[in-house]
């Protein structure tokens, strides 16, 4: 088991700035915090403490003054499922799984998890399993199949599901053996231009403006902690993609909200001259979706030297399942996490969607950092991600050494109300976790609660 300093300074160390002397931080608490053998406190607390880091060493670039950092361990685990502690007008979040997603046995008595939270991924399902759009229909349906057979139907079918292997049974696969073999993320220096110095600001992000091209919950945290540390984050939406409105909420603090139909030649044009006057563009599509539009890294570096070009996918860029759809709980089910959580018995996700927010963390991490390397050097920069790298290293990390267990410690609503904080919106009172990262002179907090879809024109102005 790795201890929560050399977590952070490994995650540091992979980023080219490992810890110094000159950092002051301070992780407290402990493991395990939630009903689960992983170390999600530990890898929380990681992740956030960089992104404090990170934001100290720019707000150092303008200023000259390091800040010190400090990380409660415990709010950290609870930030790894923050919307689970969201409510709107003193009610929670209706609940965000389709009656139709869920685990499924098959005729070779395997479990596959069928993901269909979209309207489109449901029919999807539906009709390729030419069944009764009802739970009881696709249980006979799926019955009839073998696992793998239903795992590769669905997915040339472009659907979203997952079949739940064993950690061996993952490491011997193709796309884990590719996975392996790539770091937990990458800043990637894809071309030249002049250094652009931080200019005064009141906070670390002051004056970095970030378009934000992401839905559901690992691209939009990433865009939400750069907002939280002064970042003017535009979330750019269309009208005619599927959302999930509690989600939207807990990931919207401190962004606006804008629409454009990249389908359509004027929006796309309105992108690319938004992309202009960006510092950061954050995307969650699949490896080379965006290319179609000409969307590219390399193409956006072209009309902005200097872009920060921040992706995030499921199974990462190499391998067999590169350009696979994916959600969290499905990385879950085929790495083998479901596996070892199940302890013999029913499918078990881990009792947050861990590797969504572990990776949304690492998205703002690494724009921090390709931005500090640009104040100093100049440069255009690639960072990448993927939940399937994070489930690979959270599963490095080791265990807390207790067997699984529900009578293990866990976070209620109740028991964190020290964490929360209450924001009025147009969507009515909330009550939300506060930002995690404590820095010693430049507060960390959302100027803004969330707004609703299209809230905005697309215009930085």
């Amino acid at each position: 088991m790795i201890n929560r300093e050399t977590t952070l300074n490994n995650l540091l160390t992979l980023a080219e700035r490992p810890l110094s002397p000159n950092d002051t931080i301070t992780i407290e608490g402990h493991d395990p915090l939630l009903p689960t053998n992983y170390l999600l406190g530990t890898a929380g607390a990681a992740v956030i403490a960089a992104t404090g880091l990170a934001a100290s060493d720019l707000w150092q670039l303008r200023t000259g003054r390091r800040q010190t950092v400090t990380v409660s361990m415990r709010a950290a685990a609870a930030a790894l499922r923050s919307h689970h502690y969201l409510r709107v007008k003193g009610e929670p979040a209706r609940n965000l799984w389709d009656p139709i997603s869920g685990f499924y046995e098959t005729a070779d008595k395997r479990w596959i998890q069928l993901h269909c939270n979209f309207p489109h991924h449901r029919a999807g399902v539906v009709r390729l399993l030419g069944c009764e759009d009802s739970r009881e229909g696709v249980t006979q349906a799926v019955a009839t199949w073998t696992g793998q057979d239903l795992e590769d139907a669905l997915a040339q079918a472009q659907m979203c599901a997952g079949l739940v292997r064993s950690r061996e049974e993952w490491q011997a696969h193709p796309q884990a053996k590719a996975v392996e073999q790539l770091p937990l993320f990458e800043i990637i220096k894809i071309g030249d231009s002049q250094p652009e110095p931080l200019i005064e600001g009141k906070r670390p992000l002051s004056g970095i403006r970030t378009l934000d091209l992401t839905r559901v919950i690992a691209g939009p945290v990433g865009g939400r902690t750069l907002a939280e540390h002064g970042a003017n984050v535009m979330r750019i939406g269309s009208a005619h993609l599927p959302h999930i409105p509690p989600l939207v909420i807990d990931t919207g603090f401190g962004k606006r909200s804008a629409q454009l139909d990249l389908r359509t030649t004027k929006d796309l044009d309105q992108l690319r001259h938004l992309v202009t006057e960006s510092d950061i563009f954050l995307q969650s599509y699949r490896p080379d979706a965006l290319a179609h539009y000409g969307l590219t890294p390399e193409a956006l570096a072209q009309i902005r030297p200097g872009l920060i070009y921040v992706t995030l996918s499921a199974y990462g860029h190499q391998g067999p399942w590169q350009k696979r759809r994916g959600f969290d709980s499905l990385v879950q089910s085929v790495s083998g996490i479901v596996d070892e959580e199940s302890g013999g018995g029913s499918p078990q996700h881990l009792p947050a969607q861990a590797l969504d927010y572990l990776s949304g963390y690492l998205l703002a991490f690494g724009a921090m950092v390709a931005l500090a390397r640009r104040a100093c050097e100049g440069g255009s920069y690639l960072v990448r991600v993927s939940l399937c790298q994070t489930s690979h290293w959270l599963h490095k990390l080791g265990r807390t050494g207790n067997w699984t267990d529900h009578r293990l410690p866990d976070l209620s609503f109740d028991g964190v109300q020290d964490l929360l904080m209450t924001a009025e919106s147009s969507f009515g009172a909330l009550r939300h976790l506060a930002p995690v990262v404590q820095l010693s002179e430049t507060t960390a907090y959302w100027s803004h609660p969330p707004v609703p879809l299209g809230h905005h024109k697309p215009t930085f102005s």
